[in-house]
């Protein structure tokens, strides 16, 4: 059985976030260290030092002041990777604050549900973006002000002001100290990727950002001379905006995004162009680079830690990553109302199709909804947080209710099931809704899905409940084949049954060109349809045995 030190939580009463991250290292050996660089595949290769981002930031929070942007207003952000994303995000922390970080990707109606519900009263955003949506934003009353970064025309506005934020800050020479933010008080709103109806707002503290600091301990190998860390991902994310942005800086770290394509074909020239050593994604683009390319260990001589999140890394790709590249991919798991708080760790053994362990001090604990006992080895529960973690969201945005219903006495109900080995090592089943429940059993997609891409010939693989005849529920499979593969489906239907227990193996099998999923990577499952297949499906759709 795994053991880790206690871990001792320290909050104080006062913290900000954005203080942290710049001013912090400001002064003295790391203030010309590189803080933030954002490689671009127009704009090129632009970067600030701890001291640039400290005083850009506070620039920010005073034109924030100037325009009367009172301390928990909130300011939206519609920008791709950019070096302003993370002047805006921290700037606005620094003023009391609190940035909605949201995606280019949108729609119109999106980004109106958004400003709408946080109440919005500055937003952030490209000339091309405003362009496309002056006209949605002009309809919002409650917005005053738009900020505009980099260059070109700009459509006209009936009553809003238009700002030119490189010319604004410039003109800023002195500004009052950062507001004196306690832990607890609302540092930035986030919206869940919701795949039916809107999202919901996620409030967060500043007091998350020590709440991670076990992830920093435990899930990165940060070294003392300091690393570079490269995020693959969009700043949008809360999974950037901690591992990408915040968890690095807050321990005086460079952080690394890029802005443009993302095939996987580019990654590595750009960990060997940034000397990056650390490499962060989601196990797809760790997927695509060792079926699309041909780069190996020689050609990221710096890399030495990876890691991922996001959706499950399937054994295949981990085996093949440690032949290509020499190195374990050290996955997490979290959720945006608790950030990440189970993880692979260089302390312990990888056990593939594992989630790892429960960081210290996050005190999780496997609980039946049924007695709200905690589970013994090996039997499923689900995952529950303790009320006190500082890593825990405030609660929903405008949504008390659905906040309360996340709660049962000091316990966070994350919705996630799991079962925890003997050894401590916890084996994520997936959430409740996601659990396929066919003929009296409950099923793991995540444990089909493991299975299946681990087929020498499949590249990806997901799997849902598929209703029969009105009152039978099959385990349904959607293969993506690498190229070049003649897998059959009757094949993959007894590859299933040779390596899962019979009421978990696939009764049907649909071969697809791909997998529909969110802006943020994630596989959909509740958009998979027979109609994608690209063959007739084989099945036998019959009961399973005992």
């Amino acid at each position: 059985m795994a053991s880790f030190p206690k871990w001792t939580w320290d909050i104080p009463e006062h913290f900000n976030i954005a203080v942290a991250c710049s001013d912090a290292h400001a002064r003295g050996p790391l203030a010309k260290r590189e803080a933030v660089i954002v490689d671009d595949d127009v704009l090129g290769v632009r970067s600030l030092t701890y001291a640039e981002l400290a005083e850009q930031t506070s620039r920010f929070a005073q034109l924030l002041r100037e325009i009367d942007i009172a301390a928990g207003d909130r300011i939206l952000i519609r920008l791709p990777n950019c070096i302003e994303y993370s002047v805006v995000f921290l700037g606005a922390m620094k003023r009391g604050a609190v940035p909605v970080p949201t995606s280019p990707l949108l729609t119109a109606d999106e980004i109106v549900h958004l400003a709408t519900d946080s109440g919005a009263r500055v937003v952030v955003t490209d000339h091309a973006s405003w362009n496309t949506l002056h006209a949605t934003f002009d309809r919002l009353d409650h917005v005053r002000h738009v900020m505009l970064v980099g260059g070109g025309s700009t459509a006209p506005s009936s009553h809003l002001s238009l700002i030119d934020l490189e010319t604004r800050l410039a003109r800023i020479h002195h500004w009052e100290p950062a507001h004196p933010t306690r832990a607890d008080d609302p540092a930035y709103l986030v919206y869940t990727s919701g795949t039916m109806g809107y999202a919901k707002g996620v409030l967060h503290a500043h007091r998350v950002l020590i709440g991670k600091q076990p992830s920093s301990q435990y899930w990165f190998d940060f070294l003392p001379q300091g690393d570079r860390v490269l995020h693959s991902g969009k700043y949008n994310w809360t999974y950037v905006l901690g591992t990408g942005l915040m968890d690095p800086l807050y321990r005086g770290h460079t952080t690394i995004v890029h802005e443009g394509s993302n095939d996987g074909s580019i990654w590595p020239p750009l960990i060997a162009k940034h000397r990056a050593t650390t490499f962060i994604g989601v196990p797809t683009l760790y997927r695509h680079i060792i079926q699309k390319t041909a780069f190996a260990q020689a050609d990221v001589p710096l890399l030495r830690h990876c890691m991922c999140a996001g959706e499950h890394l399937s054994e295949e790709v981990l085996a093949a990553w440690r032949q290509r590249f020499g190195m374990e991919i050290y996955e997490g798991l979290g959720m945006t109302e608790c950030s990440y708080y189970l993880c692979q760790t260089r302390s312990q053994p990888i056990r593939p199709g594992s989630a790892g362990f429960a960081q210290p001090g996050h005190d999780v604990k496997l609980l039946d909804p049924g007695t709200w006992q905690e589970v013994a080895p090996n039997e499923e529960g689900m995952l529950c947080i303790p009320k006190s973690d500082p890593a825990l969201m405030l609660g929903y945005w405008k949504q008390p209710e659905e906040t309360a219903r996340c709660f049962h006495d000091n316990w966070f109900l994350t919705g996630d099931y799991a079962r925890r080995d003997a050894d401590g090592y916890i084996w994520f089943l997936g959430r409740k809704d996601d659990l396929i429940k066919s003929f009296g059993y409950r099923v793991s997609p995540l444990e089909v899905d493991r299975v299946l891409k681990e087929h020498p010939e499949v590249a990806d693989a997901a799997t849902v409940g598929e209703a029969v005849g009105g009152d039978k529920l099959l385990v349904a499979a959607y293969v993506v084949l690498k190229h070049g593969s003649s897998l059959t489906t009757d094949a993959l239907l007894a590859y299933g049954r040779q390596h899962l227990a019979s009421y978990k193996a696939p009764k049907i099998v649909y071969l697809v060109d791909d997998l529909p999923r969110t802006r943020n990577g994630k596989i959909l499952r509740r958009a998979l349809s027979p109609s994608m297949a690209r063959r007739p499906s084989a099945d036998q759709r019959t009961e399973p045995k005992s």
